[in-house]
């Protein structure tokens, strides 16, 4: 369930970061910062328990960016 709310999120901000290039980039920061708040949670943990529970989050959080500086770089390329 969660793996699918990170694949919408980064689709949406793919479409919003196309359509709207500077109005992308706080969606965008918002939801990496409450991702990033769920892997700080859970670096928490003792020993490797905290590496391995909060690289989800970092990688979904890296997912995020990537796909708006897509949005933004596949506007850039157009014609018009």
């Amino acid at each position: 369930m969660i793996i699918a709310g990170v694949i919408a999120l980064c689709i949406i901000i793919l479409i919003l970061a196309f359509v709207a290039p500077r109005l992308s980039r706080g969606p965008q920061h918002g939801s990496q910062k409450a991702i990033g708040l769920g892997g700080r949670g859970a670096s928490k943990a003792p020993g490797p328990l905290g590496r391995w529970f909060s690289k989800p989050f970092w990688t979904s959080s890296k997912a995020v960016g990537k796909s708006g500086e897509a949005g933004r770089k596949g506007r850039g390329k157009m014609p018009f």
